[in-house]
């Protein structure tokens, strides 16, 4: 789940970024979201699909990558990136939205998520998150796309963050749910206050080895409670669940989650050849490309406030407020904002 900004000690803007976010910040309801652009078809409900068009393997880096895709070959390429502890059916009614409208639409399946594997026992299952973005960045280059719109919600938030980040000619433009979520060993090492430090009660059990063995044998009742902490008021039924649930399955799932927290406190080993990527990105740089950020009015998890981040966007750029209920997975919990945003993004 993204890093909290804490506002005082990591100074994401100051007063007249926050002058600017002003102008900035719009509110959506979570049925239709208001804007000048293209609008979907159809009102999208939540829970309308529960399986995606096309589910494929292929070989990108590291990785054998299990990926849905949907939409026409040709069309302009969207990636819609999932986070934990959820998996690629947070875009089960995103995905055909924007199909439909001509896009052809990738939905990865993250290292230890799903079908996707290591190609090799030796890899270190590492979940630190320059190593994601580069993961994506690899199967873009397997899949023949030079340029995408990318969007995500949690660790793909993050990841679609550090895409546009460190390779914003490949990214065209970005939809981030919480907004700004590039973080460092450094700032994760710096103290928060107390009821703040209590959110994160999940990332300290996990530093232990009591943790570890926790996550591995009650893995699904321990993504339940999240989903019901994050989204307190999002009624998803066993179905919807379960067929996330699977996902964690996979062998590498619960060493790749472990080590992404464990990472975030400094209590991981980072890989070498990622070392570059980490220190740009501890510098916390600008994102340049158009951007739409999205929060949901009754996300439970820990993130940042709006105007913590705007000044962070030097392109482009939008907020808008998700109402209606909406927790932390908003891409299916509000579907049709969430593509909304999309097909918006693409015209600025």
């Amino acid at each position: 789940m993204p890093d909290e900004i804490n506002h005082g000690r990591r100074e994401l803007l100051g007063a007249a970024a926050l002058t600017l976010a002003a102008g900035q910040f719009a509110t959506v309801g979570s049925a239709h979201a208001r804007s000048g652009g293209t609008k979907p078809d159809t009102i999208v409900k939540p829970g309308a699909h529960t399986s995606f068009h096309s589910l494929k393997q292929i070989e990108a880096g590291v990785l054998n990558v299990g990926y849905a895709e949907d939409g026409p070959a040709g069309g302009p390429a969207v990636l819609l990136l999932h986070g934990w502890p959820y998996d690629i059916h947070t875009y089960v009614d995103v995905a055909p939205v924007l199909a439909s409208a001509g896009y052809r639409v990738i939905v990865p399946y993250l290292r230890g998520y799903g079908t996707t594997r290591f190609l090799s026992d030796a890899t270190p299952r590492n979940g630190q998150q320059s190593v994601i973005a580069a993961d994506i960045i690899a199967l873009m280059d397997a899949l023949k796309i030079e340029t995408a719109t990318v969007a995500g919600c949690d660790w793909g938030a993050r990841t679609a963050n550090i895409l546009a980040a460190l390779w914003p000619e490949r990214c065209k433009s970005l939809v981030s749910v919480s907004g700004y979520l590039i973080g460092s060993q450094q700032v994760g090492s710096m103290p928060l206050p107390p009821k703040a430090e209590l959110q994160w009660w999940y990332q300290y059990y996990f530093a232990t080895e009591r943790g570890r063995a926790g996550y591995g044998k009650y893995t699904q009742d321990f993504a339940r409670l999240i989903w019901q902490l994050a989204s307190p008021r999002w009624r998803f039924d066993e179905a919807t669940f379960q067929r996330s649930a699977a996902s964690f399955d996979n062998p590498d799932h619960v060493d790749v989650v472990i080590h992404n927290y464990r990472w975030r406190l400094g209590l991981a080993e980072s890989e070498p050849q990622f070392d570059g990527y980490e220190q740009r990105l501890a510098q916390a740089p600008a994102i340049t490309v158009p951007t739409i950020t999205l929060e949901g009015d009754a996300n439970g998890a820990p993130h940042p406030e709006p105007a913590a981040y705007a000044g962070k966007f030097s392109g482009k750029y939008q907020h808008r407020l998700i109402t209606g209920g909406i927790g932390h997975n908003l891409p299916q919990e509000a579907p049709e904002a969430f593509a909304q945003a999309v097909l918006d993004v693409d015209k600025f």
